[in-house]
């Protein structure tokens, strides 16, 4: 399997061989090209590193830490963190850069270095084609002996980020205390599983049931926060006595909640409920998330006063329409929130103590609540890229096949149906083209998938092997 490079990172099986997967080679090679991009930009020499737990973290923040030091930037390594606690943690260190160690939502042989801006923010598409050409020009000029980068370690910045968390004027603690909610935690046995739980109890929350809370990086299901992956924590909510359930991904920048009965509140609702609960307090305001989520944003933004706007898919993306647009709340549909009051990134902490304020408010019953939104279904599949499929070509005949319908071409082809629509494009982190629909009912979202997988394997040509 070959290296995956996009705007999302280098993410890659770990082992095999150089150029084929994740391996200590290409650690080097791109980390020693992120650092002399970094270098080349900016007079701070300082880059901030952090990791989820998987097994494979430790060895590779070895190389990549040293490999820093060694083009000669000073590493301030934050070791066990989050996404969003390593963002902050570059802008409060007024660091040039940063790295996080993760590959997110993908399963636990794979690895992959996230690479930071000196905003503590994704860099852009167009500065990781420049990190991608220095890596390949192979012209990476080390630091001599007396030059090379210092080291240091600064594990405070979890206690520093759930700080900030709690100073946000949207935040209040004084009420999620009062509400005595009982929640399960499914840390996925990674760094949630020690953050989730900190800022639960800085928060006033004090019964806590963990599951898969050890930072053992032994992933006890699929790390994607899908219904289809949470039956466990379900069950748990079924049979006991609590309020809600809260589950994050590996590096918890995605977030999803069970409701008291067990059911999925749903992970396209984590952003529409936090989302209303931000526009309700300021009295409305702009909205942004990408093509492939929920229309129900749209129709909470509007209702509320505001303005909603779509970007591509990737955090990298919808921040920059988040800038563009002055939006006060915006994200992803897989359950990522972004909330610039805090920082532009996506942020399953600030997204829970956004939440429970609002659940405490409202009366405590997620079930209740979710109630509130309008009802849409998504379908969400995807296609595995082997046997040389042009993804370009199928994309084009895609198009030219509904060209009588509304197109959005800014990702991919998103098709419009009156108030359903069909988005399909190639995914930033895996081999894979996603098929997402969303309508009224599910069973016309399958539907519409399943009509556009069925054109998509009629267009499908397939090279010899």
């Amino acid at each position: 399997m070959a290296l995956i490079k996009s705007i999302s990172g280098i993410r890659g099986v770990v082992g095999g061989k150089p150029g084929k997967s994740l391996t200590p080679q290409d650690v080097v090679r791109f980390t020693a090209a992120f650092g002399t991009w970094v270098i080349e930009r900016s007079s701070q020499h300082k880059v901030v590193v952090g990791r989820d737990a998987r097994t494979t973290g430790e060895v590779i923040s070895r190389l990549v830490t040293a490999t820093l030091q060694s083009v000669g930037l000073n590493v301030v390594d934050i070791g066990l963190s989050t996404t969003p606690t390593v963002e902050i943690a570059v802008q409060e260190e007024q660091a040039a850069g940063g790295i996080i160690i993760t590959a997110s939502h993908n399963p636990s042989n794979w690895n992959a270095l996230k690479l930071l801006n000196k905003k503590g923010e994704f860099i852009s598409e167009q500065e990781g084609a420049q990190v991608l050409a220095i890596a390949d020009s192979n012209q990476i000029e080390y630091a001599r002996a007396g030059s090379l980068g210092s080291y240091s370690q600064n594990n405070t910045y979890l206690q520093k980020h759930i700080n900030k968390i709690l100073a946000l004027p949207l935040v209040d603690r004084a009420a999620i205390a009062n509400a005595n909610f009982e929640i399960v935690v499914d840390g996925v046995n990674s760094t949630g599983g020690i953050a989730v739980p900190m800022l639960l109890e800085a928060l006033g929350v004090q019964k806590i049931e963990k599951l898969y809370c050890e930072p053992n990086g032994l992933f006890p299901h699929n790390p994607e926060p899908l219904p289809e992956h949470l039956t466990h924590i379900c069950a748990k909510l079924q049979a006991g006595n609590y309020d809600l359930g809260i589950v994050v991904d590996p590096d918890v920048d995605r977030l999803a909640f069970i409701c008291e009965d067990g059911s999925p509140f749903g992970e396209e609702y984590t952003l529409v409920a936090i989302a209303d609960y931000v526009l309700q307090q300021n009295g409305g305001g702009n909205t942004v998330s990408n093509l492939s989520s929920t229309r129900a944003l749209c129709d909470i933004t509007q209702k509320r006063g505001g303005q909603y706007f779509a970007s591509a898919v990737g955090e990298v993306n919808v921040v920059a329409a988040m800038k563009q647009h002055n939006a006060i709340i915006g994200g992803e549909g897989n359950g990522g929130v972004i909330y610039p009051a805090l920082h532009y990134g996506r942020d399953a902490l600030v997204g829970i103590a956004l939440f429970l304020t609002h659940l405490a408010k409202f009366g405590k019953s997620a079930k209740m609540l979710r109630a509130t939104y309008p009802n849409y279904y998504i379908s969400k599949n995807k296609i595995e890229l082997t046997n040389g499929i042009d993804v370009d070509d199928v994309l084009a005949k895609i198009q030219q096949r509904y060209s009588k319908q509304p197109l959005n071409l800014i990702d991919g082809v998103k098709i419009e149906f009156d108030r359903e629509w069909v988005h399909l494009r190639k995914s930033n982190t895996e081999p894979i083209i996603r098929i997402y629909a969303e309508s009224e009912s599910q069973a016309t979202a399958d539907f519409l998938a399943n009509k556009i997988i069925s054109d998509i394997k009629e267009f499908i040509t397939y090279k010899p092997n």
